[in-house]
Protein backbone atom coordinates (compact mmCIF):
# COMPACT_ATOMS: atom_id res chain seq x y z
CA UNK A 1 0.00 0.00 0.00
CA UNK A 2 2.84 2.43 0.84
CA UNK A 3 4.32 1.85 -2.63
CA UNK A 4 1.02 2.84 -4.27
CA UNK A 5 0.78 5.87 -2.00
CA UNK A 6 4.30 6.95 -2.97
CA UNK A 7 3.56 6.46 -6.66
CA UNK A 8 0.41 8.55 -6.34
CA UNK A 9 2.16 11.26 -4.34
CA UNK A 10 5.01 11.36 -6.84
CA UNK A 11 2.38 12.10 -9.47
CA UNK A 12 0.82 14.76 -7.21
CA UNK A 13 4.20 16.39 -6.64
CA UNK A 14 5.01 16.30 -10.35
CA UNK A 15 1.68 17.88 -11.24
CA UNK A 16 2.08 20.60 -8.62
CA UNK A 17 5.54 21.33 -9.98
CA UNK A 18 4.18 21.40 -13.53
CA UNK A 19 1.57 24.04 -12.70
CA UNK A 20 3.98 26.03 -10.51
CA UNK A 21 5.93 29.02 -11.72
CA UNK A 22 9.40 28.00 -12.97
CA UNK A 23 11.52 28.85 -9.93
CA UNK A 24 14.15 26.88 -8.05
CA UNK A 25 12.80 23.82 -6.27
CA UNK A 26 14.04 24.55 -2.75
CA UNK A 27 11.99 21.67 -1.33
CA UNK A 28 13.90 19.23 -3.52
CA UNK A 29 17.22 20.53 -2.24
CA UNK A 30 15.96 20.54 1.34
CA UNK A 31 14.68 16.99 1.03
CA UNK A 32 18.20 15.78 0.21
CA UNK A 33 19.80 17.40 3.30
CA UNK A 34 20.26 15.96 6.79
CA UNK A 35 17.69 15.33 9.49
CA UNK A 36 17.37 18.98 10.60
CA UNK A 37 15.90 19.86 7.21
CA UNK A 38 13.65 16.80 7.33
CA UNK A 39 12.26 18.05 10.64
CA UNK A 40 11.47 21.39 8.96
CA UNK A 41 9.67 19.58 6.12
CA UNK A 42 7.75 17.48 8.63
CA UNK A 43 6.64 20.61 10.53
CA UNK A 44 5.51 22.18 7.26
CA UNK A 45 3.54 19.07 6.26
CA UNK A 46 1.96 18.81 9.70
CA UNK A 47 0.74 22.43 9.48
CA UNK A 48 -1.78 21.30 6.86
CA UNK A 49 -3.98 19.32 9.26
CA UNK A 50 -5.28 19.37 12.85
CA UNK A 51 -2.65 18.24 15.37
CA UNK A 52 -4.22 14.82 16.03
CA UNK A 53 -4.53 14.04 12.31
CA UNK A 54 -1.02 15.28 11.55
CA UNK A 55 0.45 13.34 14.47
CA UNK A 56 -0.66 10.03 12.96
CA UNK A 57 -0.15 10.86 9.29
CA UNK A 58 2.55 9.54 7.00
CA UNK A 59 4.77 12.46 5.96
CA UNK A 60 6.33 12.44 2.49
CA UNK A 61 8.39 14.92 0.48
CA UNK A 62 9.69 15.07 -3.06
CA UNK A 63 13.41 14.44 -3.46
CA UNK A 64 15.73 16.10 -5.96
CA UNK A 65 14.96 13.24 -8.37
CA UNK A 66 11.22 13.98 -8.18
CA UNK A 67 10.51 10.74 -6.31
CA UNK A 68 8.64 10.80 -3.04
CA UNK A 69 10.41 9.69 0.09
CA UNK A 70 8.86 8.90 3.41
CA UNK A 71 10.04 11.23 6.15
CA UNK A 72 7.87 9.59 8.78
CA UNK A 73 5.59 6.56 8.72
CA UNK A 74 2.04 7.09 9.93
CA UNK A 75 -0.85 4.92 11.07
CA UNK A 76 -4.12 6.80 10.46
CA UNK A 77 -4.56 6.60 6.66
CA UNK A 78 -3.66 10.26 6.03
CA UNK A 79 -0.64 11.38 4.04
CA UNK A 80 0.77 14.89 4.38
CA UNK A 81 3.15 16.82 2.11
CA UNK A 82 5.08 20.01 2.98
CA UNK A 83 4.72 23.37 1.28
CA UNK A 84 6.04 23.58 -2.26
CA UNK A 85 8.22 26.73 -2.22
CA UNK A 86 7.94 26.95 -6.03
CA UNK A 87 4.29 27.98 -5.73
CA UNK A 88 3.21 31.53 -4.86
CA UNK A 89 1.43 30.73 -1.60
CA UNK A 90 1.55 28.20 1.21
CA UNK A 91 0.25 24.82 0.13
CA UNK A 92 1.08 21.99 2.53
CA UNK A 93 -1.65 19.40 2.25
CA UNK A 94 -2.88 16.33 4.08
CA UNK A 95 -5.26 13.89 2.44
CA UNK A 96 -6.98 10.61 3.11
CA UNK A 97 -6.66 7.62 0.77
CA UNK A 98 -9.72 8.53 -1.33
CA UNK A 99 -8.51 12.13 -1.77
CA UNK A 100 -5.12 10.82 -2.85
CA UNK A 101 -6.80 8.66 -5.52
CA UNK A 102 -8.83 11.69 -6.65
CA UNK A 103 -5.68 13.83 -6.90
CA UNK A 104 -3.92 11.13 -8.90
CA UNK A 105 -6.85 11.02 -11.34
CA UNK A 106 -6.76 14.83 -11.71
CA UNK A 107 -3.03 14.79 -12.37
CA UNK A 108 -3.32 12.03 -14.96
CA UNK A 109 -6.41 13.64 -16.55
CA UNK A 110 -8.46 10.55 -15.77
CA UNK A 111 -11.93 10.21 -14.32
CA UNK A 112 -11.77 10.11 -10.52
CA UNK A 113 -12.89 6.86 -8.89
CA UNK A 114 -16.67 6.72 -8.46
CA UNK A 115 -18.17 6.35 -5.02
CA UNK A 116 -15.00 7.36 -3.14
CA UNK A 117 -15.50 10.59 -1.25
CA UNK A 118 -12.21 12.01 -0.02
CA UNK A 119 -11.20 14.67 2.45
CA UNK A 120 -8.21 16.98 2.25
CA UNK A 121 -6.83 19.54 4.70
CA UNK A 122 -5.00 22.70 3.67
CA UNK A 123 -5.11 24.58 6.97
CA UNK A 124 -2.05 26.69 6.11
CA UNK A 125 -3.82 27.98 3.00
CA UNK A 126 -3.51 27.12 -0.64
CA UNK A 127 -1.69 28.26 -3.72
CA UNK A 128 -3.66 30.67 -5.85
CA UNK A 129 -5.41 28.87 -8.71
CA UNK A 130 -7.97 29.13 -11.45
CA UNK A 131 -11.47 28.42 -10.23
CA UNK A 132 -12.58 27.16 -13.65
CA UNK A 133 -9.58 25.45 -15.28
CA UNK A 134 -8.00 22.53 -13.38
CA UNK A 135 -4.85 22.84 -15.50
CA UNK A 136 -4.27 26.62 -15.61
CA UNK A 137 -0.71 27.59 -14.73
CA UNK A 138 -1.10 31.35 -14.44
CA UNK A 139 -3.79 34.00 -14.23
CA UNK A 140 -5.54 34.92 -17.47
CA UNK A 141 -8.58 37.11 -18.20
CA UNK A 142 -10.83 34.09 -18.66
CA UNK A 143 -9.66 31.59 -16.01
CA UNK A 144 -11.01 33.29 -12.86
CA UNK A 145 -7.97 33.15 -10.58
CA UNK A 146 -8.83 32.96 -6.87
CA UNK A 147 -6.88 33.26 -3.64
CA UNK A 148 -7.64 30.72 -0.97
CA UNK A 149 -6.85 30.91 2.70
CA UNK A 150 -7.00 27.99 5.14
CA UNK A 151 -9.57 25.45 3.95
CA UNK A 152 -10.63 21.84 3.72
CA UNK A 153 -11.87 20.08 0.60
CA UNK A 154 -14.43 17.40 -0.09
CA UNK A 155 -13.55 15.57 -3.31
CA UNK A 156 -15.09 12.70 -5.23
CA UNK A 157 -18.68 13.22 -4.11
CA UNK A 158 -21.67 12.64 -6.38
CA UNK A 159 -22.45 15.59 -8.67
CA UNK A 160 -25.73 16.22 -6.81
CA UNK A 161 -23.76 16.98 -3.64
CA UNK A 162 -21.99 19.87 -5.35
CA UNK A 163 -25.28 21.22 -6.70
CA UNK A 164 -26.10 22.38 -3.16
CA UNK A 165 -23.24 24.93 -3.19
CA UNK A 166 -22.37 28.06 -5.20
CA UNK A 167 -20.62 27.35 -8.49
CA UNK A 168 -19.77 30.88 -9.54
CA UNK A 169 -16.69 31.37 -11.70
CA UNK A 170 -15.78 34.21 -9.32
CA UNK A 171 -16.79 32.80 -5.93
CA UNK A 172 -16.93 34.39 -2.53
CA UNK A 173 -14.00 32.48 -1.00
CA UNK A 174 -15.17 33.37 2.52
CA UNK A 175 -17.97 30.77 2.24
CA UNK A 176 -18.09 27.19 0.90
CA UNK A 177 -18.03 27.03 -2.89
CA UNK A 178 -17.36 24.57 -5.70
CA UNK A 179 -14.00 24.81 -7.42
CA UNK A 180 -13.69 23.60 -11.02
CA UNK A 181 -17.49 23.26 -11.40
CA UNK A 182 -18.74 21.21 -14.31
CA UNK A 183 -15.49 19.24 -14.60
CA UNK A 184 -14.82 15.71 -13.33
CA UNK A 185 -12.60 17.38 -10.71
CA UNK A 186 -15.16 19.68 -9.13
CA UNK A 187 -14.77 19.73 -5.37
CA UNK A 188 -16.09 21.61 -2.39
CA UNK A 189 -13.84 24.28 -0.90
CA UNK A 190 -14.73 25.04 2.73
CA UNK A 191 -12.90 27.98 4.32
CA UNK A 192 -11.64 27.52 7.87
CA UNK A 193 -11.13 30.51 10.09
Amino acid sequence: MMRNTLIALTAVAAALAAVSPPVARAADAAAAKPAADDRKLIRSAMSAAPKKVAAGATIVAAGADGKMRVLREGNNGFTCMPDNPATPGPDPMCMDKAALAWAEAWINRQTPPAGKVGFMYMLAGGTDASNTDPYATKPAPDNHWVKTGPHVMVVGADASFYDMYPKSATPDTAVPYVMWPGTPYQHLMVPVR
